[in-house]
């Protein structure tokens, strides 16, 4: 699914918006996301999940071409963690 097919979505069950407003909408909700994780603040949506960015340590690795030691430089990275509501949506079918 991409970002067309939610404001797609979200124009035809909500209804009274038009699709750039229903586009302006979707955008907003994805900035307003996008700054909270970048300040290292966690997102929960409840019934969905969670989104929480984690800071990974450098580490050893190996350059696959050449077999070469490299470091792999600390970084932040984004995980999910769904709900249980979600969970037991996806496995039952629903």
């Amino acid at each position: 699914m991409t970002k067309a097919d939610i404001v797609d979505k979200v124009c035809d069950r909500v209804g009274g918006f038009s699709k750039k407003e229903a586009a302006d909408l979707v955008d907003q909700v994805f900035d307003t996301m996008k700054q909270v994780l970048e300040t290292g603040e966690k997102i929960k949506i409840s019934g969905f999940g969670n989104f929480v960015v984690r800071d990974k340590k450098p580490r050893p690795g190996r350059n696959p071409q050449t077999g070469d030691e490299i470091t792999i430089e600390a970084r932040r990275v984004l995980t999910f963690k769904p709900s249980n509501v979600l969970k037991v949506a996806l496995n039952s079918g629903e």
